[in-house]
């Protein structure tokens, strides 16, 4: 008796570790994705100044980037895209005068733990 008490005391007192270990475990391997896309996927906009990228986790600077296509699928940004320094779970690329017409944002991020997402989503300029 004395011996089933003191094992589901210790059993009890192992959960607290055990659900710590899940939640950190859970976290160290994440995978960052957009969480808002400015212009947005699917939108008719004006010429944008720039694209912008809002991720649901930090970003890793020198692996992460966004690159803007033609519907030809020539890029169109001349410079490099950057991850903001105070937030760095936002992203953006300048972009120069646009005409009219269909454009991809190509993305790739890599998240702090060195996991790597991509993808691309689509808008017009009109």
């Amino acid at each position: 008796m004395k011996n089933d008490r003191h094992d589901r005391l210790r059993a009890a007192a192992k959960l607290p570790l055990l659900i710590a270990g899940l939640a950190f475990a859970s976290a160290a391997f994440a995978h960052v994705f957009p969480q808002k896309q400015e212009p947005g996927a699917g939108a008719t906009v004006a010429s944008p100044a720039q694209i912008r990228v809002m991720f649901d986790g930090p970003l890793e600077p020198s692996f992460s980037s966004l690159t803007v296509t033609d519907a030809s699928g020539k890029q169109v940004n001349t410079e490099k895209s950057a991850v903001d320094a105070h937030q760095t779970a936002t992203m953006t690329v300048p972009l120069p005068p646009l005409a009219a017409g269909h454009y991809t944002v190509h993305w790739v991020a890599v998240a702090s733990d060195g996991h790597r997402t991509h993808g691309d989503y689509a808008f017009d300029v009109k």
